[in-house]
């Protein structure tokens, strides 16, 4: 125990108040962890919210590790919409936070982060995080908004770390774009950062943040929500389906579909990077046999302005670096720069390689056995609507039918026009923002789990819409742009 007591930090006065007098205290809470973390650092805060400057610790601020490896400021921004767009923050939500690693953890690199409020509602929210994200990536999308309604909130990085500059000559490296060329190697490349980790952790995350409630507040949570984007939305579907123990509902948000079969990231990203070119040569048509090669391989229409387009946006930042990233963990026997990125053929390199074996070990399964809402982005052009969101719902439906999923419903809820990116709608004010439509989303699973209420049905929630109880548009969006 002296070795986490020697990195707690607690305000003097703190330590004469019981766990419960006035709110939970970091004694209780390290006291009741014990040794499933490490370098623990607890505090009470006067402020839970991204208000508070606390709350969000500063990129590369743990000194030990290289640059690009810990960013939770740049975290935070990558799932959310811009400052003006986010929802105002009304009320101050004082606590406690925890911040610390998994002492379980071989490679040393999963995270863990805790908040408190002394004003609790008696339910939890536990989220995933995107990407190769941080434990804040949601502190703005997720943490701001569950605090301020009483909630405890905690998070996890999937047990790896961001990235690292590097060069070509790294084995393990990607560029960053076709026309860029900046090398960055991954962590969640090397040895023992194995995808199957990521449910494995979310679900580890909600069973110690379910102690650290305990320890806190006297008692467990009445219930444990698991919400998350992109990736994170990965790691919902993933604890809904397979720890029905531990989580009561999810949201998720962008979900990424893994299936050994096609669709998958490997058989659509290698479409976009080949046909790119082309369609930069044909002037941007939406015309040209390339536009039809990018549209074909489940992509959404282009939006094309004199001095950018949506794609382009993709292909940037997206497109090539994901693959490459994907392609060296799941087929790291493919020369990536040599064979060619844009010539990956996931179906051909099946009897040549593991990459098979490697998506199904983490696989989406789709039998899920807590209530699930997916919302979804109709223009999103990295995880393309039909080739996940919808292959995700097509698999739970699958399963309902084969009466395999209990009666734990499902809902799919389309935005016409939402994106993968929030940003992005600052470059093109067409598009929908996802983050209201999720975060009401997440009120009606509560309404749903703690009051019984109905869901609302699957549904497209029209370009400036909302989601409804007797909607228009029931199903699937006809259009997946709306001008």
């Amino acid at each position: 125990m002296k070795r986490f007591l020697a990195f707690l930090v607690v305000a003097p006065a703190q330590l004469a108040l019981g766990a419960h007098a006035s709110g939970p205290t970091c004694t209780e809470v390290v006291a009741r962890l014990g040794d499933a973390l490490t370098d623990v650092t607890c505090f009470a805060s006067t402020d839970l919210t991204t208000t508070n400057a606390a709350t969000t610790p500063a990129d590369n601020s743990i000194p030990t590790l290289p640059a690009f490896a810990f960013t939770p400021h740049t975290d935070r921004d990558k799932i959310a919409p811009s400052a003006g767009k986010r929802p105002p923050i009304t009320r101050v939500v004082p606590g406690i936070q925890l911040n610390a690693r998994f002492a379980s953890d071989p490679t040393g690199q999963a995270r863990f982060l805790l908040r408190l409020p002394n004003d609790w509602n008696g339910s939890l929210v536990v989220a995933g995080a995107s990407g190769t994200r941080s434990e804040f990536n949601g502190d703005f999308a997720w943490s701001d908004y569950v605090v301020q309604q009483g909630f405890a909130y905690a998070s996890q990085n999937k047990g790896v770390l961001n990235l690292r500059l590097s060069n070509s000559a790294d084995p393990l490296a990607c560029r960053l774009a076709p026309t860029i060329p900046v090398f960055v190697h991954f962590f969640d490349n090397d040895p023992g950062q194995e995808f199957t980790r990521w449910a494995a952790f979310m679900i580890e995350a909600g069973k110690l943040a379910q102690q650290g409630v305990k320890a806190g507040y006297g008692h467990h949570p009445r219930e444990t929500y698991a919400v998350g984007t992109s990736n994170g939305g990965y790691q919902v579907r993933r604890a809904v389906e397979s720890a029905p123990d531990v989580f009561s509902g999810g949201v998720d948000w962008e979900g990424t579909f893994v299936d050994e079969h096609a669709p998958n990231l490997l058989t659509d990203l290698p479409a976009g990077v080949l046909n790119w070119p082309d369609y930069v040569a044909s002037g941007f048509s939406s015309s040209s046999t390339a536009a039809a090669n990018i549209r074909a391989a489940g992509y959404p229409p282009d939006i094309v302005k004199p001095a950018d387009t949506l794609w382009n946006e993709y292909q940037l930042n997206f497109w090539e670096v994901t693959e490459c990233q994907w392609q060296k963990r799941l087929d790291p026997g493919y020369a990536t720069y040599v064979s060619g990125t844009q010539n990956y053929n996931y179906v051909a390199r099946l009897p040549f390689s593991d990459v098979g074996q490697n998506f199904k070990a983490f696989a989406t399964t789709g039998r899920i056995q807590r209530p699930l809402i997916t919302v979804a982005g109709t223009m999103d052009a990295l995880l393309p609507i039909d080739h996940h969101a919808r292959a995700y719902a097509r698999k739970v439906a699958g399963k309902q039918k084969k009466h395999e999923c209990g009666d734990a419903e499902y809902r799919l809820y389309e935005v016409q026009n939402g994106n993968h990116i929030e940003t992005f709608a600052d470059l093109f004010p067409q598009l929908e923002l996802i983050e209201p439509h999720a975060q009401r989303a997440f009120d009606l699973l509560v309404q749903h789990v703690e009051g019984r209420a109905p869901l609302p049905p699957s549904q497209c929630i029209p370009h400036g819409g909302s989601i409804a109880s007797a909607p228009s548009q029931p199903g699937h969006c006809a259009n997946l742009f709306a001008p």
